[in-house]
């Protein structure tokens, strides 16, 4: 297997299920209504769904770095207002960010090993290569995994997450 293929089925295990750690994204957003998703239970804490826009707008940067892209996010781009908290837009939400990370799974895994150490485009890091680029987005879709776990408790303390 190659090393691409491996990291590529690292994010898909974050964000899909049947990682190590325990549930993934989608386990976790399964069965959230909009109302749970837009809730925001900890004062100054984003919400779930503020979460789930935040991770497919990185999915979607590192997708547009992979393809040439020197991507910086704004703060709104970061963390995308959530203005429509109706069922239709949560269900919106969800298949964006579905589509996107489905894309950004394809990319990695047909990504060249030999590419890897290449610098990612737009940063002047030493370290901020093609390879640390894909480790790291699975690092940041565990991190929130973990936020949208604790919210979820806050909301339904005794449901089992």
């Amino acid at each position: 297997m190659s090393e691409t293929a491996r990291l590529a089925d690292q994010i898909r295990r974050a964000f899909e299920g049947d990682a190590w750690h325990g549930d993934s994204i989608k386990e976790l957003l399964t069965g959230v209504t909009a109302e749970t998703a837009a809730a925001k239970p900890i004062k100054d804490a984003h919400s779930i769904w503020e979460l789930a826009l935040h991770i497919a707008a990185w999915d979607d940067a590192v997708l547009r770095r992979i393809g040439g892209a020197a991507v910086e996010l704004t703060r709104q781009q970061d963390f995308p207002p959530v203005k429509d908290t109706s069922p239709a837009a949560w269900r919106r939400a969800l298949s964006y960010l579905d589509q996107t990370h489905s894309q950004l799974i394809k990319a990695v895994a047909a990504f060249p090993d030999s590419r890897l150490n290449d610098q990612a485009p737009g940063k002047t890091e030493d370290y901020y290569d093609f390879y640390y680029m894909f480790s790291g987005i699975v690092q940041h879709e565990l991190y929130h995994a973990g936020q949208i776990a604790l919210l979820k408790k806050a909301l339904h303390p005794r449901t089992k997450t």
